[in-house]
Protein backbone atom coordinates (compact mmCIF):
# COMPACT_ATOMS: atom_id res chain seq x y z
CA UNK A 1 0.00 0.00 0.00
CA UNK A 2 1.66 3.75 -1.15
CA UNK A 3 0.07 7.08 -1.54
CA UNK A 4 -1.04 8.13 -4.53
CA UNK A 5 0.71 11.42 -4.79
CA UNK A 6 4.14 10.45 -4.35
CA UNK A 7 4.00 6.64 -4.22
CA UNK A 8 5.24 6.57 -0.26
CA UNK A 9 4.99 3.42 1.67
CA UNK A 10 2.78 3.58 4.08
CA UNK A 11 2.76 1.40 7.45
CA UNK A 12 2.21 2.00 11.08
CA UNK A 13 3.64 2.14 14.65
CA UNK A 14 3.81 -1.17 16.13
CA UNK A 15 2.30 0.57 19.31
CA UNK A 16 -0.87 1.10 17.76
CA UNK A 17 -1.97 -2.37 17.99
CA UNK A 18 -1.74 -2.34 21.64
CA UNK A 19 -1.33 -6.09 23.14
CA UNK A 20 -1.38 -7.31 19.80
CA UNK A 21 1.26 -6.22 18.50
CA UNK A 22 4.12 -7.80 21.44
CA UNK A 23 3.87 -10.74 18.76
CA UNK A 24 6.17 -9.44 15.78
CA UNK A 25 5.47 -12.46 13.75
CA UNK A 26 1.94 -12.03 14.11
CA UNK A 27 2.03 -8.95 13.18
CA UNK A 28 4.07 -9.23 9.96
CA UNK A 29 1.74 -11.73 9.14
CA UNK A 30 -1.15 -9.28 9.75
CA UNK A 31 0.97 -6.24 7.36
CA UNK A 32 1.03 -8.70 4.92
CA UNK A 33 -2.32 -9.78 4.71
CA UNK A 34 -3.61 -6.06 4.96
CA UNK A 35 -0.44 -4.44 2.02
CA UNK A 36 1.15 -2.51 5.02
CA UNK A 37 4.85 -1.81 3.87
CA UNK A 38 6.61 0.12 6.69
CA UNK A 39 7.15 -0.27 10.72
CA UNK A 40 7.68 1.68 13.92
CA UNK A 41 8.64 1.28 17.00
CA UNK A 42 10.93 -2.08 16.97
CA UNK A 43 13.91 -2.93 18.82
CA UNK A 44 17.10 -2.87 17.08
CA UNK A 45 17.55 -7.01 17.25
CA UNK A 46 14.54 -7.17 15.61
CA UNK A 47 14.82 -4.91 12.32
CA UNK A 48 16.54 -8.00 10.34
CA UNK A 49 13.66 -10.14 10.97
CA UNK A 50 11.29 -7.03 9.61
CA UNK A 51 13.63 -6.51 6.69
CA UNK A 52 13.83 -10.15 5.87
CA UNK A 53 10.11 -10.26 5.34
CA UNK A 54 10.43 -6.99 2.99
CA UNK A 55 9.13 -4.55 5.04
CA UNK A 56 11.09 -1.20 5.56
CA UNK A 57 12.16 0.16 9.23
CA UNK A 58 10.24 3.39 9.57
CA UNK A 59 12.16 4.42 12.53
CA UNK A 60 13.73 2.75 15.70
CA UNK A 61 13.70 4.94 18.57
CA UNK A 62 16.82 6.79 20.09
CA UNK A 63 18.14 5.37 23.21
CA UNK A 64 19.00 7.87 26.60
CA UNK A 65 17.45 11.09 24.79
CA UNK A 66 17.05 13.03 28.25
CA UNK A 67 20.44 12.14 29.24
CA UNK A 68 21.66 13.70 26.18
CA UNK A 69 19.92 16.96 27.29
CA UNK A 70 20.98 16.73 31.22
CA UNK A 71 21.96 19.71 33.11
CA UNK A 72 24.89 17.27 34.01
CA UNK A 73 27.93 17.14 31.63
CA UNK A 74 29.52 14.06 32.80
CA UNK A 75 26.04 12.79 32.41
CA UNK A 76 25.74 14.21 28.88
CA UNK A 77 28.76 12.68 27.78
CA UNK A 78 28.35 9.36 29.44
CA UNK A 79 25.20 9.56 27.13
CA UNK A 80 26.75 10.64 23.51
CA UNK A 81 29.63 7.52 23.94
CA UNK A 82 26.59 5.43 24.97
CA UNK A 83 24.25 6.38 21.76
CA UNK A 84 27.32 6.61 19.54
CA UNK A 85 27.88 2.58 20.35
CA UNK A 86 24.51 2.25 19.99
CA UNK A 87 24.52 3.85 16.69
CA UNK A 88 27.90 2.07 15.37
CA UNK A 89 25.97 -1.44 16.80
CA UNK A 90 22.93 -1.00 14.52
CA UNK A 91 24.48 0.34 11.26
CA UNK A 92 25.02 -3.44 10.40
CA UNK A 93 21.30 -2.98 9.64
CA UNK A 94 21.85 -0.43 6.86
CA UNK A 95 20.72 3.52 7.32
CA UNK A 96 18.32 3.91 9.83
CA UNK A 97 16.37 6.98 11.32
CA UNK A 98 16.18 7.50 14.90
CA UNK A 99 13.11 9.06 16.23
CA UNK A 100 13.30 10.99 19.13
CA UNK A 101 11.39 13.98 21.01
CA UNK A 102 13.59 16.98 22.13
CA UNK A 103 12.26 16.43 25.80
CA UNK A 104 15.39 18.10 28.28
CA UNK A 105 16.07 15.97 31.89
CA UNK A 106 14.95 19.39 33.20
CA UNK A 107 12.33 21.52 31.60
CA UNK A 108 12.69 23.67 34.55
CA UNK A 109 16.00 24.96 32.72
CA UNK A 110 15.45 28.10 30.13
CA UNK A 111 14.81 26.94 26.53
CA UNK A 112 17.94 28.31 26.04
CA UNK A 113 19.73 26.57 28.12
CA UNK A 114 18.81 23.37 27.22
CA UNK A 115 19.01 23.90 23.56
CA UNK A 116 23.11 24.18 24.34
CA UNK A 117 22.67 21.11 25.87
CA UNK A 118 20.93 19.51 23.11
CA UNK A 119 23.08 21.54 19.92
CA UNK A 120 26.39 19.76 22.16
CA UNK A 121 25.47 16.28 22.60
CA UNK A 122 23.78 16.23 18.85
CA UNK A 123 26.67 17.77 17.41
CA UNK A 124 29.05 15.02 18.86
CA UNK A 125 26.48 12.30 17.17
CA UNK A 126 27.44 13.81 13.79
CA UNK A 127 30.53 11.74 13.01
CA UNK A 128 29.11 8.17 14.21
CA UNK A 129 25.32 9.05 12.16
CA UNK A 130 27.03 10.36 9.10
CA UNK A 131 29.46 6.94 9.10
CA UNK A 132 26.89 4.79 9.48
CA UNK A 133 24.45 6.91 7.18
CA UNK A 134 22.15 7.27 9.86
CA UNK A 135 19.73 10.04 10.86
CA UNK A 136 17.37 11.46 13.33
CA UNK A 137 14.21 11.76 12.95
CA UNK A 138 13.09 15.02 15.11
CA UNK A 139 9.47 14.41 16.27
CA UNK A 140 7.95 17.86 17.46
CA UNK A 141 5.62 16.47 20.28
CA UNK A 142 5.60 19.83 22.33
CA UNK A 143 6.04 17.57 25.67
CA UNK A 144 6.75 20.08 28.76
CA UNK A 145 10.14 21.84 27.69
CA UNK A 146 10.49 20.11 24.77
CA UNK A 147 12.57 21.65 21.71
CA UNK A 148 12.55 20.87 18.29
CA UNK A 149 8.43 21.59 17.67
CA UNK A 150 8.66 25.03 16.23
CA UNK A 151 10.10 26.52 13.25
CA UNK A 152 12.34 28.89 15.15
CA UNK A 153 14.40 26.19 17.64
CA UNK A 154 14.35 23.70 14.29
CA UNK A 155 15.46 26.50 12.71
CA UNK A 156 18.56 27.46 15.24
CA UNK A 157 18.98 23.83 15.55
CA UNK A 158 20.43 23.41 11.80
CA UNK A 159 22.19 26.69 12.12
CA UNK A 160 24.30 24.87 14.61
CA UNK A 161 24.38 21.41 13.16
CA UNK A 162 24.21 21.97 9.35
CA UNK A 163 24.34 18.35 8.83
CA UNK A 164 21.96 16.54 7.29
CA UNK A 165 22.03 13.80 9.54
CA UNK A 166 20.04 15.68 11.71
CA UNK A 167 16.16 15.56 9.94
CA UNK A 168 12.33 15.84 11.22
CA UNK A 169 9.83 13.49 11.71
CA UNK A 170 7.30 15.11 9.90
CA UNK A 171 4.05 14.94 12.08
CA UNK A 172 1.50 17.81 11.28
CA UNK A 173 -1.21 17.03 13.81
CA UNK A 174 1.05 18.46 16.33
CA UNK A 175 1.80 21.32 14.15
CA UNK A 176 -2.46 21.95 13.76
CA UNK A 177 -2.74 21.83 17.41
CA UNK A 178 0.09 24.73 17.84
CA UNK A 179 -1.51 27.19 15.68
CA UNK A 180 1.42 26.22 12.74
CA UNK A 181 0.80 26.44 9.56
CA UNK A 182 2.45 22.83 8.51
CA UNK A 183 2.41 22.93 4.72
CA UNK A 184 4.77 26.20 5.06
CA UNK A 185 6.33 24.43 7.09
CA UNK A 186 7.15 21.74 4.59
CA UNK A 187 8.17 24.87 2.12
CA UNK A 188 10.92 25.60 4.79
CA UNK A 189 11.91 21.95 6.01
CA UNK A 190 10.85 19.92 3.30
CA UNK A 191 14.46 18.97 2.77
CA UNK A 192 15.19 17.58 6.14
CA UNK A 193 12.00 15.54 6.61
CA UNK A 194 13.24 12.01 6.98
CA UNK A 195 9.95 10.22 8.16
CA UNK A 196 6.47 10.88 8.67
CA UNK A 197 3.77 10.38 10.93
CA UNK A 198 0.14 9.55 9.43
CA UNK A 199 -1.65 11.47 11.78
CA UNK A 200 -4.30 14.15 11.89
CA UNK A 201 -5.93 16.31 13.80
CA UNK A 202 -9.72 17.76 14.79
CA UNK A 203 -10.15 21.53 15.53
CA UNK A 204 -13.14 21.65 18.28
CA UNK A 205 -14.51 24.96 17.21
CA UNK A 206 -17.45 24.87 18.94
CA UNK A 207 -15.43 24.76 22.46
CA UNK A 208 -13.76 28.11 22.06
CA UNK A 209 -17.21 29.64 23.24
CA UNK A 210 -17.26 27.23 26.04
CA UNK A 211 -13.84 27.55 27.42
CA UNK A 212 -11.66 30.10 25.39
CA UNK A 213 -8.53 29.75 25.83
CA UNK A 214 -7.06 31.61 28.90
CA UNK A 215 -8.52 29.22 31.80
CA UNK A 216 -8.76 25.53 32.10
CA UNK A 217 -12.30 24.32 32.25
CA UNK A 218 -13.92 23.95 35.86
CA UNK A 219 -16.33 21.15 35.05
CA UNK A 220 -15.58 19.53 31.69
CA UNK A 221 -12.32 17.06 30.84
CA UNK A 222 -10.29 17.16 27.39
CA UNK A 223 -11.18 14.45 25.35
CA UNK A 224 -8.66 11.52 25.43
CA UNK A 225 -5.70 12.07 22.79
CA UNK A 226 -6.74 15.70 22.90
CA UNK A 227 -7.64 19.21 24.89
CA UNK A 228 -10.59 21.33 25.02
CA UNK A 229 -9.91 22.39 21.94
CA UNK A 230 -8.23 20.08 19.44
CA UNK A 231 -7.90 15.98 19.26
CA UNK A 232 -5.85 13.24 17.04
CA UNK A 233 -7.22 11.65 14.48
CA UNK A 234 -6.87 9.11 12.08
CA UNK A 235 -5.48 10.83 8.85
CA UNK A 236 -8.85 11.64 7.28
CA UNK A 237 -10.75 12.19 10.14
CA UNK A 238 -9.07 15.63 10.83
CA UNK A 239 -7.94 18.88 9.03
CA UNK A 240 -4.81 18.04 7.72
CA UNK A 241 -4.73 18.42 3.61
CA UNK A 242 -2.65 15.71 3.04
CA UNK A 243 -2.66 15.33 -0.79
CA UNK A 244 -1.05 18.79 -0.59
CA UNK A 245 1.32 17.84 1.93
CA UNK A 246 2.45 14.89 -0.30
CA UNK A 247 3.05 16.89 -3.59
CA UNK A 248 5.36 19.05 -1.53
CA UNK A 249 7.31 16.37 0.12
CA UNK A 250 7.55 14.48 -3.58
CA UNK A 251 8.61 18.37 -4.85
CA UNK A 252 11.63 17.98 -2.55
CA UNK A 253 12.40 14.41 -3.03
CA UNK A 254 11.40 12.73 -0.06
CA UNK A 255 11.62 8.70 -0.71
CA UNK A 256 10.71 7.94 2.92
CA UNK A 257 7.86 6.09 4.72
CA UNK A 258 4.07 6.97 6.15
CA UNK A 259 3.68 5.49 9.54
CA UNK A 260 0.22 5.28 10.65
CA UNK A 261 0.48 6.92 14.64
CA UNK A 262 -2.54 5.35 16.28
CA UNK A 263 -3.90 8.20 18.89
CA UNK A 264 -7.59 8.43 18.24
CA UNK A 265 -10.01 8.11 20.93
CA UNK A 266 -12.56 6.63 18.54
CA UNK A 267 -10.57 4.10 17.54
CA UNK A 268 -8.60 2.92 20.67
CA UNK A 269 -10.61 1.30 23.18
CA UNK A 270 -10.60 -2.60 21.78
CA UNK A 271 -7.87 -4.64 19.56
CA UNK A 272 -10.54 -4.80 17.13
CA UNK A 273 -10.93 -1.09 16.99
CA UNK A 274 -7.44 -0.90 17.04
CA UNK A 275 -6.86 -2.25 13.71
CA UNK A 276 -9.58 -1.19 11.94
CA UNK A 277 -8.64 2.62 12.88
CA UNK A 278 -4.83 2.01 11.24
CA UNK A 279 -6.64 0.49 8.46
CA UNK A 280 -8.99 2.88 7.71
CA UNK A 281 -5.76 5.57 8.24
CA UNK A 282 -4.10 3.64 5.70
CA UNK A 283 -6.50 3.44 3.20
CA UNK A 284 -7.19 7.15 3.35
CA UNK A 285 -3.46 7.92 2.89
CA UNK A 286 -3.68 5.45 -0.47
CA UNK A 287 -6.27 7.76 -2.01
CA UNK A 288 -4.13 10.95 -1.41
Amino acid sequence: MKTRTGNFPIGFIRGGLGSDGQNLDAVIAWMKENGLEAIDGIAPEEVKAVQAAGIRVGTINLKRSRDLMSPDKAKREDAVADVAEYIKANAAYGPLNYMVVMAPEDPGKSRAENFGYMAGSYGALVPVLEASKGRISIEGYPAPGALGCTPETLRALFKEIPSKSMGINFDPSHLVRMNIDYLRFLREFGDRIVHIHGKDADILVENYYDFGTEQPPTFARPVHFGAMHWRYAIPGHGVVRWVEAFRILKAVGYAGCVSIELEDANYTDTAENRKLGILLGASFLAGC
